[in-house]
C-alpha cells in the first residue's frame, strides 16, 4: 500500500510534465537549496533527478499552480500557503479537503483584485478557485487529505487521473485503469488507434484524445 505522504513517487521532471509547470518552478517550490522555505514537500535524501515527490506534494504543487493561473504573485502565494498551513494546523494543508472551503477565503484575502479581474474577465474569485479545485478528489479519504488528482490537459472523453493506489502513481485512464504510457507507447510503435483501443479495452475516441494530448506535449 502506497503511503500518500512519505513514498517518493514522482521526479521533479514528472511533476513538471504532469502539471504543465516549468521545471525551474517545480525545483523552486521544492526548496532547491533552501529547504526551510519549500512550498512543496519532498522526501529528503533522494539523489537529484530521482523520485522524491510523494502524492500529497503533487497535489500541493497543483494547488500552487492554480493560484499562479489566477495571476497571484509569488509573494501572495507564499503568504497564502503559510496562512492556510497555520490556520489548518498541518504542513499538508494545501492538500486538505478544507482547502475547498475554508482555504478559499484565505486565498481571496491575499489576492490582488485588480490582477484577478484583469486576468479572468471579472469572474468571481470563488467561482474560479472552485473550478480549479474540482480536479482534486477526497473520495475514500478517512484523514481529510486528497486521494486522487485528475490531469486537466486530458478531455472529459478520456479522463486521466493520478491515484497512488494504481501503478505507483503513474497516470491512468480512470475508466479502465490502463496506464496512459502503455496507450501512447503502443500507438507510437505503429499500431492503429483501433488496435490500441481493442488491446486495452478503450474506445477509439479515448485513444485519439489521449494521443492528441501526448502529441501536443511533445
Amino acid at each position: 500500500m502506497v503511503d500518500r505522504f512519505s513514498d517518493p513517487l514522482f521526479t521533479p521532471t514528472e511533476v513538471a510534465q504532469y502539471l504543465r509547470i516549468p521545471k525551474p518552478t517545480v525545483y523552486n517550490w521544492l526548496g532547491e537549496g533552501d529547504t526551510d522555505h519549500a512550498l512543496v514537500h519532498k522526501i529528503s535524501g533522494q539523489p537529484r533527478g530521482h523520485a522524491s515527490v510523494p502524492f500529497i506534494a503533487l497535489v500541493e504543487a497543483y494547488v500552487l499552480r492554480s493560484l499562479r493561473e489566477l495571476h497571484l504573485k509569488k509573494s501572495q502565494i507564499r503568504a497564502a500557503a503559510e496562512d492556510v498551513r497555520r490556520e489548518f494546523d498541518t504542513p499538508f494543508a494545501l492538500a486538505s479537503k478544507r482547502i475547498a472551503t475554508d482555504g478559499i477565503d484565505i486565498f481571496i484575502h491575499h489576492a490582488d483584485d485588480d490582477l484577478v479581474r484583469a486576468g479572468d474577465h471579472q469572474r468571481p474569485m470563488r467561482e474560479i478557485i472552485n473550478e480549479h479545485l474540482r480536479y482534486i478528489s477526497w473520495d475514500g479519504s478517512d484523514d481529510g487529505f486528497a486521494t486522487q488528482l485528475r490531469l486537466r490537459q486530458f478531455p472529459d472523453i478520456a479522463t486521466v487521473i493520478i491515484d497512488p493506489r494504481f501503478g505507483w502513481g503513474a497516470p491512468i485512464v480512470e475508466r479502465t485503469k490502463v496506464p496512459v504510457r502503455a496507450v501512447i507507447d503502443l500507438f507510437s510503435a505503429g499500431e492503429s488507434m483501433d488496435t490500441v483501443a481493442d488491446e486495452y479495452g478503450l474506445t477509439r475516441d479515448e485513444v485519439e484524445a489521449i494521443c492528441q494530448v501526448a502529441l501536443r506535449a511533445a
